[in-house]
């Protein structure tokens, strides 16, 4: 009997599904013991139970609980709560059981709905409609509804209004929000919608910025801020802020919100499932780690599936909730820039260096970019500065030139904001090319098949990545490609002079192929290190 019991027992352990976490991975706790006096989340719980008649999951309630807390006088401790989580997990019911418990029982002016896909924030909000239109309790306040496209929505007759809002700089401009719910906030590449709809409760003292989404990539400039500010609070639990230079990573941030850095801030709740740094796969405790809903409406089975058909980084990004330093939608293949990287690749003694100079269309930056063989024969290439303005390229290059060897210096002579620097060069005597409209668009082509075809190596530099991962190339006429400075999402000459800099090192690059010289990398850190960057803008 105790044999048949025990075999019960194994088979019933076998059958029962592996759940998903109810505690996330990484988050800002609580500064005191979560009650019904101390957060709102338990009435919010029982809003959702007892009035709409759902049954959250384990997550679900955990975060309610969490991201509701209460201070001493009664304020909401946070302003804004960031929430990570895979992908079809249940960030909408969140959405629709904050909104509605925001309007009905809290008894707010306005709840804000947006997305940078409008379609999205006007499903949340109409399936948000639907069920006060199911429940009579809700029904009997609502008073009227907009089905207008671009202006939708709901009021109620004691007040209370929400409304959906397109994802731009015009976003809320005008309003005075109490809760502001911003999805999928990965796929904000500029500060503009940001900036617009959040200062809708400047004025509002009990309010709450709720920004939901699964992992980002590194056009994700807004999330990729905002987790990172949490992580530093964290004490940097993943090693994020270790790992790269927030000045270079994060472009554009607007002065204010930079300025801010460092400060402490307990106002930013982060609430993040995803699967740790390092993990596998398949993992199925890390499945677990960034999907709360596994053995709820999500299965193994499910996530199998994905891992044996979706690209590894498709998988890490949406169904692991990890992040990538590239971009699913970049100019290259998916994948290919990050294969790469190899942080301990270094230009070999003896090989010629070859340098290329490029600047931002409006002229804020100036990049330069190394190339040379390494001892296997591979090249590789990297930008050993990047700095704001020109007029420190020809001072920083002139010591190098005979320090390095370098055989020569590319840029692009005309109709480029760097071809004003073209004459203080000549005069300075570097070995300069002067590189035309076919050179330009010969190397895009050739970063592109280097790329793709796994042919070049780099280091980890945020810049690099980021201008990667977000450039935008220009036809012309004659059906070539180039880089297009001005219209990339990010600034790129970065981008451009490590294009040109692995193009010149190509054989036959060169009108004629100078002699090869001597580096000595032995005797000198690389150029990963030793370009010292007198403004603080060192950032490789």
């Amino acid at each position: 009997m105790p044999r048949a019991s025990s075999a019960s027992s194994a088979r019933s352990t076998a059958a029962r599904p592996r759940l998903g976490r109810e505690e996330p991975r990484l988050f800002t706790p609580p500064l005191r013991p979560l009650t019904p006096e101390t957060s709102l989340g338990f009435a919010a719980i029982e809003f959702a139970e007892g009035t709409l008649g759902w049954t959250l999951f384990p997550w679900q309630k955990w975060l309610l609980i969490h991201m509701l807390e209460l201070l001493a006088d009664g304020q909401l401790r946070f302003r804004t709560v960031v929430i990570l989580v895979a992908r079809q997990n249940g960030k909408s019911t969140l959405s629709i059981v904050l909104s509605l418990f925001f309007m009905y029982v809290l008894a707010r002016d306005l709840v804000i709905g947006t997305a940078q896909d409008l379609d999205v924030a006007e499903e949340i909000w109409q399936a948000a409609v639907d069920v006060i239109d199911e429940t009579p309790e809700l029904l009997e306040l609502k008073e009227k509804t907009s089905q207008t496209n671009g202006k939708k929505f709901v009021e109620l007759a004691t007040g209370e209004k929400y409304k959906v809002k397109a994802a731009n700089r015009r976003a809320g401009r005008g309003l005075s929000g109490d809760l502001v719910l911003l999805d999928e906030l990965r796929e904000h590449q500029t500060w503009d919608a940001w900036g617009a709809i959040t200062k809708t409760t400047i004025a509002r003292a009990f309010a709450l910025i709720v920004a939901l989404s699964n992992a980002g990539d590194a056009t994700s400039v807004v999330l990729r801020h905002l987790r990172r500010m949490a992580h530093l609070t964290l004490g940097d639990p993943d090693g994020i802020i270790a790992a790269e230079d927030p000045e270079s990573q994060l472009a554009d941030i607007p002065a204010e919100i930079e300025d801010a850095e460092g400060q402490e801030d307990d106002s930013l709740g982060l609430f993040e499932w995803s699967a740790p740094p390092g993990a596998g796969i398949w993992d199925r405790d890390a499945w677990a780690q960034a999907n709360p809903s596994l053995g709820h409406t999500i299965t193994e089975r499910t996530l199998a599936s994905a891992a044996k058909t979706d690209p590894e980084w498709v998988f890490r990004t949406e169904c692991l909730c990890q992040w990538t330093d590239g971009s699913l939608e970049g100019p290259f293949p998916p994948g290919a820039y990050e294969a790469t990287l190899d942080n301990g690749s270094r230009i070999v003694k003896g090989s010629p260096i070859y340098a290329w100079v490029d600047v931002a269309w409006n002229r804020q930056r100036a990049s330069i970019a190394f190339a040379g063989r390494r001892e296997d024969g591979l090249l590789h290439a990297e930008v050993v500065a990047s700095r704001s303005g020109t007029d420190w390229v020809v001072d920083w290059l002139l010591p190098r030139v005979a320090e390095h060897r370098i055989v020569a210096i590319g840029l692009q002579a005309s109709g480029a904001p760097v071809s004003s620097l073209l004459e203080s060069m000549q005069v300075a005597g570097l070995p300069l090319f002067e590189a035309g409209g076919r050179e330009m668009s010969a190397s895009t082509a050739l970063i592109y098949d280097l790329v793709r075809d796994k042919m070049i190596r780099r280091t980890a530099q945020p810049l690099l990545d980021l201008a990667a991962a977000t450039a935008i190339m220009r036809r012309l006429s004659d059906g070539a490609w180039v880089w297009d400075r001005k219209k990339s999402l990010t600034e790129i000459s970065g981008l451009v002079a490590w294009s040109g800099a692995a193009w010149l090192a190509q054989p036959k690059s060169m009108p004629e192929e100078p002699e090869p010289q001597v580096h000595a990398w032995d005797d000198e850190p690389s150029p990963s290190t030793d370009m010292v960057n007198d403004d603080e803008e060192q950032w490789w």
